[in-house]
């Protein structure tokens, strides 16, 4: 959570000085069930005892007021206004502008320079890089560059797919990120548009440059006789699905899961070498606060004994989230 908050804080300063595409516009959980209404209402309680204070729990008919796109027979929602979302690119090459930093692109790491016992830069298709601190950050690809070293990392690499609309004239430019609470399906504006996902567990899979797409993904969400489609929490996704205009296109990545959804950042055992990966679908979310905590922890800012995301850290196993 700290991390979420710390990465918040970031981006909400810095879309006062550049656009990447900021949109506080909420997310909105709509349970269909009278299980996942009381799980709603549990976690609402929870999530105040967290300090998230501004989470509304809605009935029925207050969320129908004030969401009239929501189908009648929804049980309740969970709404909290400051959430929302940004644009990856842009968020990255402004990172990359502002730091500084020579960046190269189109460049294959190959090995790491040792000396003695310590990393002191990485070997590449263009040469040698000299430095003293080298960090591991390739996301879905962290693991076979660690392996390059002789370090086996606790990752697992998932296909996750986005679907891509750009014309649906029904979604309201304003509406909140809409998830149906017991299967993850969501949907956001985007553009003329919106992006959909549904993130439920899937199998673990081998690392990937170019991660394929399944026609199957699309049709899972927009067919109404699907068993997580979008239609069954927004009726006019019916009529997407029915309309001849209907555009899409398929997007597809990888999350890099670690055994208890927890990233690992700072040193690893060889010394001058460490890691800021296995963010397990979070991040951009815990992007800020976990690269902060990385270089504090390579500095010596902070112990070992303070850093709960250490690579060397004990591990519960725990289930995949579904969103």
């Amino acid at each position: 959570m700290d991390l979420v908050r710390e990465s918040v804080a970031f981006f909400d300063d810095l879309q006062q000085r550049v656009d990447i595409g900021l949109r506080h516009q909420g997310y909105l959980f709509v349970a269909r069930t009278d299980d996942g209404a009381l799980s709603q209402r549990n976690l609402v309680a929870a999530q105040r005892t967290w300090g998230l204070t501004d989470v509304e729990l809605l009935d029925r008919s207050e969320a129908g007021r004030r969401f009239p796109y929501l189908a009648p027979d929804i049980v309740n929602a969970r709404f909290r206004q400051g959430d929302g979302w940004l644009e990856p690119r842009r968020l990255a090459l402004e990172l990359a502008r502002a730091s500084g930093a020579r960046i190269e692109t189109g460049v294959t790491v190959t090995g790491f320079r040792i000396d003695g016992d310590r990393a002191r830069g990485v070997a590449t298709t263009s040469g040698a890089v000299h430095a003293d601190n080298v960090v591991i950050a390739a996301g879905p690809l962290s693991g076979p560059v660690a392996k390059l070293a002789g370090l086996d990392l606790p990752l697992a690499t998932v296909r996750r797919q986005k679907l891509i609309l750009p014309d649906v004239p029904q979604v309201p430019a304003g509406a909140p990120m809409t998830i149906e609470f017991e299967t993850g399906a969501h949907w956001r504006p985007a553009g003329g548009g919106a992006h959909a996902l549904w993130t439920a567990p899937a199998p673990a899979g081998p690392p990937l440059d170019d991660v394929p797409t399944t026609a199957e993904f699309a049709f899972g969400l927009l067919n109404p006789a699907s068993d997580h489609a979008l239609a069954r929490i927004v009726p006019f996704w019916k009529e997407v699905w029915a309309s001849s205009r209907l555009q899409w296109w398929l997007q597809a990545g990888q999350y890099t899961y670690t055994p208890d959804r927890r990233p690992l950042l700072g040193p690893t055992r060889i010394p001058g070498l460490a890691v800021n990966t296995g963010y397990s679908g979070h991040g951009i979310m815990g992007s800020i606060g976990g690269s902060r905590r990385a270089v504090d922890a390579i500095t010596g800012k902070l112990s070992p004994a303070d850093n709960p995301f250490r690579p060397d850290r004990p591990m519960e196993i725990r289930a995949f989230d579904v969103l």
